[in-house]
């Protein structure tokens, strides 16, 4: 498997996955012409895209969708109450409720909490080696926990630090939406959630959707890097991914 962060914040999101006989995006929060020049930059023609996996359908998650789909025509995965809240309609599409599997690419849904018509988290397996991706959520369901752990990468919303949120310029209301049950996990939510989920296998921890008001990348890693220490977990390799940088691209 490949995995590749392209872009991630709260100005767009979107994420590579290839196996032998699949390539894939996770969200288009891009234009698609930034994410076209990005899958160049890794050695990938955008018309080998197959599927665009949505996480859920506000705008920096599908803001380039259009536009790709009518030059590329992958096949959108996502739920239709997910396709309801697009101002636009998709002709090639398979509805994701249940796991799935494609050639050789098994998909696991993780239902997420947030404050969208609906919204889901994946674990993407190939073979012995996985890549769980979650963002945009208020917590994790405890029934969701076995699934979740010891995955080779996770791709892991840890959106704000609760203080500089707390002190910033937000006004109360969009604060209490963020720190909510369908709003967004904090570092310190994260690093507790990966705390639990990590294990022989993790080989990279990528951390995704950073709020450039409310966090700053040394104080997500320090958060990270505190609690895996204070349980004695050994560290995998950690990555803060960019809103306009993509990751290098990851061979598991």
């Amino acid at each position: 498997m490949k995995i590749c962060v392209l872009a991630s914040g709260s100005k767009g999101n979107s994420a590579y996955i290839e196996t032998g006989k699949t390539k894939s995006l996770v969200d288009l929060g891009m234009s698609a012409g930034y994410i076209v020049k990005s899958l160049k930059s890794i050695g990938v023609d955008p018309s080998e895209i197959q599927r665009v996996f949505i996480t859920h359908a506000h705008t920096d998650h599908v803001a380039g969708l259009k536009v790709f789909l009518k030059k590329y025509h992958p096949i959108v995965y996502l739920t239709e109450k997910m396709e309801k809240e697009l101002d636009f309609e998709i002709e090639d599409k398979v509805y994701i409720d249940e796991d799935i599997s494609i050639d050789d690419l098994s998909v696991t849904v993780i239902k997420t909490s947030h404050d969208a018509a609906d919204s889901n988290g994946y674990i993407f397996s190939c073979e012995d080696k996985s890549v769980a991706y979650i963002t945009d959520t208020g917590y994790i369901h405890v029934k969701n926990f076995d699934k979740l752990k010891n995955k080779s990468v996770y791709v892991f919303e840890s959106n704000h630090d609760v203080r500089l949120l707390r002190e910033g310029k937000y006004p109360y209301y969009l604060q209490q939406r963020i720190l909510g049950d369908k709003g967004h996990l904090s570092n310190k939510d994260s690093a507790y959630y990966l705390s639990n989920f990590i294990g022989e296998k993790t080989e990279k921890i990528i951390l995704i959707h950073l709020s450039e008001e409310n966090n700053r990348p040394e104080l997500a890693l320090k958060t990270l890097l505190d609690t895996l220490e204070k349980k004695d977990i050994k560290k995998p390799d950690i990555e803060i991914a960019m809103q306009r940088e993509s990751t290098e691209l990851i061979e598991l």
